[in-house]
């Protein structure tokens, strides 16, 4: 009997165990070849899943955002007020912080490899939209402007990060902003 392949499962598969292989190596710096090397299957299977490594890292790129939502939603659970659920984020950005700043990085190599015109790609501003709709459902934020503000304080935090800076406190940081959040949204609640 032939064995049946769950192809969506393992792509999913594959996809989670390529994140560490970026991360360590870059996006410019691996190739397909060495992508299938280190999971462990042929070039062929690579191909047959993801037919080039934009597209494999594209795809990479949504289930990471999933992911990130999931794990973001599960960290506010029991968290009612804006100062308890920006605390909580804040604390689930610490504890993640190492996979946070990874994942910046290797979006930034990602961008430096495309042409221009194929910047930003579709998949990214999904990825941008989820991330921003998570705000919207998670914080209760109604505003767009206001939740591609919190969604930019993020990445700025993470960027602090990045560059080693350890002058930010993320936990004070988030609950100041949870202060400001529920200050304004009290004031243009009328």
């Amino acid at each position: 009997m032939p064995k049946i392949v769950d192809h969506d499962r393992y792509r999913k598969e594959l996809l989670s165990k390529c994140f560490d292989l970026f991360a360590e190596k870059g996006y410019g710096s691996v190739t397909m070849r060495q992508i299938a090397q280190e999971l462990g299957v042929s070039t062929g299977t690579l191909y047959h899943y993801f037919p080039n490594k934009k597209e494999l890292f594209e795809q990479l790129i949504e289930q990471m955002a999933e992911r990130d939502v999931n794990m973001g939603r599960a960290s506010l659970e029991g968290k009612e007020s804006i100062q308890e659920k920006m605390k909580g984020l804040g604390e689930y950005l610490i504890q993640n912080e190492d996979y946070f700043v990874n994942w910046t990085h290797l979006m930034i190599d990602f961008y430096k490899h495309q042409d221009d015109k194929d910047y930003p790609s579709e998949t990214i501003e999904r990825a941008n939209d989820r991330y921003q709709a998570a705000i919207y459902e998670l914080l209760g934020i109604e505003d767009p402007v206001l939740a591609l503000f919190i969604y930019t304080f993020f990445d700025g935090l993470v960027l602090e990060r990045l560059w080693k800076c350890d002058r930010v406190s993320i936990t004070e940081q988030c609950t100041l902003l949870g202060k400001m959040l529920t200050a304004y949204l009290e004031k243009n609640k009328q």
